[in-house]
């Protein structure tokens, strides 16, 4: 029953900016880890970004001092805020989340979004 539904994609120009949502919807949870990653035509996926225990974060060299994690576990949604985008951050790009299922016995499951593509072009 619990999935992640990301949105926020798009097209947008070389500069410009998107903020990624994923929304953890269905059961109970508590959400102790959240990535980010990326993944081009033909590539292989890449990690993004990372926020563990709600304030923790780190990031690929390739986005340092332009996107930004964070997440507000009331709503049980992370955040990605892309700014100055380049032509090469044109991917699709996936949620993952390790949650701590509450009427489950407190017991750790990873999930997956579906993915949101996001497109910088001129």
């Amino acid at each position: 029953q619990v999935q992640l539904v990301e949105s926020g994609g798009g097209l947008v120009q070389p500069g410009g900016a998107l903020r990624l949502s994923c929304v953890v919807s269905g059961s109970a949870v508590s959400i102790d880890a959240m990535v980010w990653y990326r993944q081009s035509s033909g590539t292989q996926r890449e990690l993004v970004a990372t926020i563990i225990g709600g304030s923790k974060t780190n990031y690929a060299d390739s986005v340092k001092g332009r996107f930004t994690i964070s997440r507000d576990d009331a709503k049980n949604t992370g955040y990605l805020q892309m700014n100055n985008l380049k032509p090469e951050d044109t991917a699709v790009y996936y949620c993952n989340a390790d949650l701590w299922m509450i009427l489950e016995g407190l017991t750790r499951k990873t999930y997956w979004g579906q993915g949101t593509q996001v497109t910088v072009s001129s």
